[in-house]
């Protein structure tokens, strides 16, 4: 787990929204939840977005909220969803609500502890230093890293998935599949949220290639991948036949908004 960098004043008291979306994640939320609230970003809020899972994980949420909510000051906020529609949407409704809630910056990681929040602080930094729209914790990059636990399939598919996808985009990063980042509110505003259509894994590039198409400033820093606590992946069939087909899909709708 990395050791998370000392951001000065005003820096470290920025809004700050972390979304996690969660499918039962009950182990690994609480683990979660604490190393973010620990760190040295007072302003810093989780949203949790519970897609009704059935170990619990949405009361467990609710605990967490108890834990560390106090009257007037609101540390983690809790939507819960009646099904489970896939990343995608939940992203969409937990960043909305982040927005709603007045966020400047919203970070978006997985609730599986395979992105260290050590790095969080970083991110923070990285988009206020260089005026990024949007911040990428990259796995391939130099200094980046993927855990010694992913088997050579693993890392042959991700890397492929990578190459397949900036082919057909043509986008100006290396880890465009990259799930771990942060994002500036008016770079969130200017992507348009509500019309986002990816429901799958899909909405990583798709939110990628609508920041890169409205002219929002990328940057990827190196971080260091690591495998899954707890559970298992959520990445089934349909999912990958989604991301396969979403760049095409992107594609198209460019050329339709282009002859508009």
């Amino acid at each position: 787990m990395p050791t998370p960098v000392t951001l000065p004043d005003p820096w470290a008291r920025s809004a700050v929204s972390v979304v996690v979306p969660t499918y039962n994640e009950a182990d690994n939320l609480p683990v979660l939840a604490r190393r973010l609230l620990d760190l040295e970003l007072p302003e810093l809020r989780l949203v949790v977005v519970d897609d009704d899972s059935p170990d619990g994980t949405g009361k467990v949420a609710e605990e967490i909220a108890a834990e560390y909510n106090t009257p007037g000051r609101e540390r983690v906020a809790v939507v819960h969803r009646t099904a489970k529609e896939g990343l995608g949407r939940a992203y969409v409704a937990g960043m909305s609500r982040a927005l709603d809630d007045g966020a400047e910056f919203v970070v978006q990681m997985d609730a599986d502890l395979s992105h260290p929040p050590g790095y969080v602080p970083q991110l923070l930094g990285t988009a206020l230093s260089t005026g990024a729209g949007v911040v990428i914790g990259s796995r391939y990059v130099a200094g980046g890293s993927l855990s010694q636990e992913w088997r050579a399939h693993r890392r042959l598919l991700s890397s492929w998935a990578n190459s397949y996808v900036k082919t057909i985009l043509a986008l100006p990063i290396r880890d465009v599949t990259a799930g771990f980042k942060i994002w500036r509110r008016d770079a969130l505003e200017a992507v348009d949220l509500a019309s986002v259509s990816s429901s799958g894994y899909s909405f990583q590039v798709e939110m990628h290639y609508r920041a890169f198409a409205r002219g929002r400033k990328m940057v990827e820093i190196p971080i260091h991948f690591e495998d899954r606590r707890e559970g298992v992946s959520k990445m089934d069939l349909a999912v990958q036949m989604e991301s396969a087909l979403r760049p095409f899909r992107l594609k198209a709708a460019e050329r339709r908004d282009r002859g508009r």
